[in-house]
């Protein structure tokens, strides 16, 4: 089996509605982040798709995360990136996010702003000519279930970008 078929075969478990909303953000991160080895990790909370210029992860930049009910972007090192408009939220010592409910997230200024910041920042930087490349790093035996319990809503509520700082969003939801 290949990697991207592992990686297909993760997000077959989410609802068509999440995976859809995965597979389009994955394909604007391919772009907007060309050359990036894409670690993926099916761990016991969420989904995650790091990328990076190696297969380190200490050298992670930026990854996607699924859970049942929405899709996350996190930012490696959020808390030293100029994030004018508070888009990222979160808690921690050095790790923000930001909750990719609407795709055309990825197309506005300060998030391109935040995104480009990152990459400037990242060391080593990922090279852009660089052979894409999916590796699988992990994947837990025990997990949450991937759908969520209940009826499915398309508009759960979960963190929104913006303006929230100190929300994370939880496994629970």
């Amino acid at each position: 089996m290949t990697p991207k078929s592992q990686l297909d075969g993760f997000l077959d478990a989410y609802t068509p509605e999440i995976r859809k909303h995965a597979q389009a953000i994955l394909k604007a991160m391919r772009t907007l982040v060309p050359g990036a080895r894409w670690l993926v990790y099916d761990n016991y909370n969420a989904l995650v798709i790091a990328f990076s210029a190696t297969e380190r992860v200490s050298d992670i930049v930026l990854s996607v995360a699924l859970y049942p009910r929405w899709v996350s972007m996190f930012f490696m090192h959020g808390t030293s990136l100029p994030d004018p408009t508070e888009m990222l939220t979160g808690s921690g010592k050095g790790i923000r996010h930001v909750v990719v409910d609407d795709l055309a997230l990825l197309s506005r200024r300060p998030f391109r702003a935040l995104l480009r910041a990152a990459l400037e920042r990242a060391e080593p930087p990922i090279d852009p000519h660089a052979k894409h490349a999916i590796v699988i790093k992990s994947i837990s035996k025990k997990q949450r279930p991937r759908r969520p319990s209940g009826p499915t809503r398309t508009a759960a509520p979960r963190p929104r970008a913006g303006g929230r700082r100190g929300s994370t969003p939880s496994a629970s939801r």
